[in-house]
């Protein structure tokens, strides 16, 4: 294991620990440091930031922050948040045409109460693609650790039935993710393909960046060839440039896929892939509940580790 990934291993393990968690959420983190990522904890901090975003001709889906919820009047408060969400950007007229639409994950949503959760999160999230599709948009749901992928799979299968543009995450970083974009690619399918962002066994996901790689090209493949329509959500140039030449490969015209990346991260790239024609979809997260995040987003990208540290020792 190099470096980088023994870095990766020891900031994902960094991200479920709550003592360290405190510390850092107690810590006098600039205010910059964190809005570089997340540009707020209002609804309205996450709108403006969509607006700033559709000036510059990029696309955007917003998560509400929050996962693993426990508490059934937390996971209505997550739903409901999720629909005013919807209805501020429906008001500044973001949603027309999917421009703005919102990520969602299922343990937010109460999938990991006891006895009904799935059925709860299940049932909040039809709320939400209910309303998403009123006002002209759409939802994708976010994949989490390996242990929910078959119930979340299932989730979405269940929306779709309704709800037939509702998206679905992949990471290509489990050893099952090919498999799994052959039976969800169908014609009208959204699949955002990811590299993961959680501390996996090497029993069910690969353990080193080029072994992750590797697959992420196997599954672009699989995703370009099919009849859905592939998000790529890399920050990697290489993988970006493999990407296109795999879309040319297939003849799919630029509004047939789309390239995602994180707010904050490589805006002039995201602005250069805009400009030149080709659709870029900004994952905007906001709220309070941004440790865990932040942490995963250190993981990815361990050069945002020294950007984050100097900020700790920021008065702000």
């Amino acid at each position: 294991m190099g470096a980088s990934d023994l870095l990766r291993t020891s900031l994902l393990k960094l991200s479920t620990q709550h003592v360290v968690r405190d510390t850092i959420e107690k810590a006098p983190v600039s205010r910059s440091v964190v809005r570089r990522f997340v540009p707020g904890s209002r609804t309205e901090d996450a709108v403006d930031a969509v607006g700033a975003l559709r000036g510059t001709g990029r696309l955007a889906t917003i998560d509400y922050l929050g996962e693993d919820t426990l508490d059934l009047a937390q996971a209505r408060a997550t739903r409901d948040a999720y629909l005013n969400l919807l209805a501020q950007l429906s008001a500044r007229e973001y949603t027309e045409g999917g421009a703005a639409e919102v990520s969602v994950k299922l343990s937010a949503l109460g999938a990991a109460l006891p006895g009904d959760g799935p059925a709860i999160a299940l049932e909040h999230a039809r709320e939400i693609c209910q309303s998403a599709t009123l006002v002209g948009t759409t939802v994708t749901v976010d994949m989490e650790d390996h242990t929910t992928t078959d119930a979340t799979l299932e989730a979405v299968r269940e929306l779709r039935r309704d709800f037939p543009t509702t998206g679905v995450v992949l990471q290509a970083y489990l050893h099952r993710t090919e498999t799994d974009c052959r039976d969800v690619a169908g014609p009208g399918s959204r699949v955002r393909l990811c590299k993961g962002a959680y501390a996996e066994p090497a029993s069910v996901a690969f353990q080193s960046a080029s072994e992750v790689d590797r697959s992420y090209v196997r599954c672009l493949k699989v995703l370009m060839a099919g009849q859905g329509y592939p998000m790529i959500a890399s920050h990697d140039p290489r993988l970006i440039e493999i990407a296109g030449a795999l879309a040319a490969k297939a003849g799919r015209d630029p509004h047939s896929f789309e390239y995602q990346m994180l707010y904050g991260i490589r805006p002039e790239e995201q602005k250069r892939i805009a400009d030149r024609g080709d659709q870029m979809r900004v994952y905007v997260p906001y709220g309070d509940q941004w440790y865990g995040y932040l942490m995963r987003r250190m993981a990815e990208r361990p050069a945002n580790v020294t950007f984050f540290l100097r900020g700790l020792a920021t008065k702000g």
